[in-house]
C-alpha cells in the first residue's frame, strides 16, 4: 500500500494527532504522466559567491541600467559587480544590528537604517545621511511615482521626499495614518499603492496628485488586521504577505487578496508561532524558483524558519545543522540579479546563490516524518510492518569524499511521536558505478504497539541530490 509521505509540514498541538515534519525538503506536484502525484525535493543549497565586508549581510538591492548589487554588510555600503562579485565600499551606516531597508528612484538609493536615512547617488558616488532639517527619522521606505515614501518611527506620520530627490524634504509633505489610533509599524509600496501597517489595522493610500501632499487614502479600504513583525511584510505572487493579527488574536500569516487579508498559515504553523517567546523580530524575504514562489519567514530569537510555497499551498522548514541539532537558516535577505537568487548570511559577510544543483560540502541535514497509514485506515488493531520501500532517485553518490556512499536513515515511533526507535541505515547507491536502480528497502520492522499506530522518519545529511517519489508499505496480518 502507498504510505502518505507526500505532503507538507503539519505538527499539531498534539503529536498523537499529527507529526508530519518536513525540513530542507519541499513538495512539488506532478500534473500528468508521473509515477505519483508528486515528489519531495531537496531545498536549494547555498553556493557561495563572495564575501562582502565583515557581515552580517543586512540588506541587498539591485539598481542601475546594468544592475549592480548594493549590499549593506555590517556598517558598510558596498557596490558589487555581479559579473565578478567584487565590491567597492561606498560609505558607512550606523552600527544598528537589524535589517537595512532600501529603495531607489533610478539615480538615488535611499537606505533607511536605525531611523537614519542615507542617500547614495550612483552618478556622482556621493553618499551621506539626509541632512535636510525637516527630515526627522525613517524606518521603512518605498518608491512611488518619483517620490520616496517613508514612515517616521514611533508615531503615525509618513512622508514623501521632493520629486526625484531624496535629500530634500518639504515640511508640509506628510500625512498620518489615522483611521485607527495604533502606531504605524511598517510601510510597503505595491502596485503604485502605499500599504500602511499598524498594530491592529492596515490602510492603503495612492497618488491622487494633490497640491500639498500628493497621496490620499483609498476610500472604503480599511483592514482591521495589523502586523506583528514589521520586517515580515514582503511582496510575492502579485500580492503582499505578512505575520499579523488584531485585538482578538495574533500570530497568523496573511496574504492580501485585493484589499482583504486571507489566512495562509495552518493551525500547526500557528501553534508553533504561539510557542515562541519573541515574535516581533521575525523577518521575511521572498523569491521565485522554477515556478515555486516562496515566503521565507525567520524568527530570529527562536532560530526557526518557516517557508510557504504558493505553488502547492504547503509549508516546510529550512535550517542549518550544527552540533547535532537544527539551527537557524543562514539566509536572511534576498535579491534576484544576473539570473540568480542571491541571499545574504545573517552572521558573516558571505553572499550565496540559491542553487538547486548545489549540495555543498557542509552537512545540510534533511528530514521527513509522516504517518505510516493513510488517514482513516487505522482500525485500532496491531499491525505487522513487513517492509517499507522508499522510492527515490538512487545512484546519486559523488565520485569521492563525503557523499560517495550516501546513506538514508530510518526510525519510527509507535507512541505518536513521543519516543523513537534506533535508526536503521540504507545506502542510496553510488553514481560512479551507476546504481540507478538500487532499492531503498527496510524489512522486518516489527509490530505496532500501544496506540496501534506508527510514524516513520527518514533523514540524511550527505551532499547529494534528494528526490523522494513515494513510500510503499507492506503489511502483515493484524490482531487485536
Amino acid at each position: 500500500m502507498k504510505s502518505p509521505i507526500l505532503s507538507g509540514a503539519y505538527t499539531a498541538r498534539s503529536v498523537n494527532a499529527a507529526d508530519n515534519r518536513l525540513i530542507n525538503l519541499y513538495p512539488e506536484a506532478v500534473k500528468e504522466g508521473g509515477y505519483d502525484l508528486g515528489f519531495l525535493t531537496r531545498c536549494p543549497g547555498l553556493r557561495k559567491l563572495a564575501t562582502i565586508g565583515s557581515g552580517p549581510i543586512r540588506g541587498l538591492w539591485k539598481m542601475g541600467p546594468v544592475p549592480w548589487v548594493y549590499v549593506v554588510s555590517g556598517q558598510g555600503l558596498y557596490e558589487v559587480n555581479p559579473a565578478t562579485w567584487t565590491g567597492i565600499l561606498r560609505g558607512n551606516v550606523s552600527a544598528f544590528g537589524g535589517l537595512a531597508q532600501m529603495s531607489d528612484n533610478g539615480t538615488q538609493l535611499f537606505i533607511s537604517e536605525a531611523t537614519v536615512g542615507y542617500i547614495y547617488n550612483i552618478g556622482t558616488t556621493a553618499f551621506g545621511a539626509i541632512t535636510d532639517p525637516d527630515f526627522t527619522s525613517s524606518e521603512f521606505v518605498g518608491y512611488l511615482d518619483g517620490y520616496f515614501v517613508y514612515n517616521e518611527g514611533g508615531g503615525q506620520k509618513f512622508w514623501v521626499t521632493s520629486l526625484l530627490d531624496g535629500t530634500s524634504i518639504n515640511p508640509l509633505e506628510f500625512a498620518s495614518a489615522e483611521a485607527s489610533p495604533d502606531i504605524l509599524r511598517a510601510l510597503l509600496v505595491d502596485h503604485r499603492e502605499v500599504w500602511l501597517f499598524g498594530d491592529n489595522s492596515t490602510e492603503v493610500w495612492y497618488n491622487a496628485g494633490l497640491t500639498d501632499f500628493p497621496l490620499a487614502r483609498v476610500q472604503g479600504v480599511f483592514l482591521e488586521i495589523g502586523v506583528d513583525a514589521p520586517n515580515s511584510v514582503a511582496k510575492l505572487d502579485n500580492s503582499i504577505f505578512w505575520l499579523g493579527g488584531d485585538e482578538r488574536g495574533r500570530g497568523i500569516v496573511y496574504r492580501a487578496n485585493g484589499y482583504n487579508a486571507v489566512r495562509v498559515s495552518t493551525h500547526a504553523i500557528e501553534t508553533a508561532i504561539a510557542s515562541y517567546m519573541v515574535k516581533n523580530d521575525a523577518m521575511a524575504f521572498t523569491y521565485s524558483q522554477e515556478g515555486h514562489q516562496f515566503y521565507v519567514l525567520t524568527f530570529r530569537t527562536e532560530g526557526k524558519t518557516w517557508v510557504f510555497d504558493v505553488a502547492t499551498g504547503e509549508w516546510h522548514e529550512r535550517a542549518a545543522f550544527a552540533g547535532g541539532v537544527f539551527t537557524r537558516y543562514r539566509a536572511q535577505c534576498h535579491v534576484a540579479v544576473a539570473g540568480l537568487n542571491v541571499v545574504g548570511d545573517y552572521v558573516t559577510g558571505d553572499i550565496y546563490a540559491l542553487d538547486l544543483a548545489y549540495y555543498g560540502n557542509e552537512a545540510q541535514k534533511w528530514l521527513r516524518s509522516w504517518r505510516a497509514l493513510p488517514p482513516g485506515q487505522n482500525d485500532g488493531k496491531r499491525t505487522v510492518h513487513k517492509a517499507l520501500q522508499l522510492h527515490c532517485e538512487s545512484g546519486v553518490g559523488t565520485n569521492s569524499g563525503q557523499g560517495s556512499n550516501p546513506i538514508i536513515y530510518l526510525r519510527w515511533s509507535d507512541d505518536g511521536g513521543h519516543t523513537w526507535s534506533n535508526s536503521l541505515s540504507r545506502p542510496m547507491g553510488q553514481g560512479l558505478i551507476g546504481e540507478y536502480g538500487k532499492r531503498i528497502l527496510w524489512r522486518r520492522l516489527g509490530t505496532t504497539q500501544k496506540l496501534r499506530d506508527r510514524i516513520y522518519e527518514v533523514s540524511g545529511s550527505d551532499p547529494v541530490k534528494i528526490t523522494i517519489i513515494s513510500a510503499d508499505l507492506e503489511l502483515g496480518a493484524t490482531s487485536e
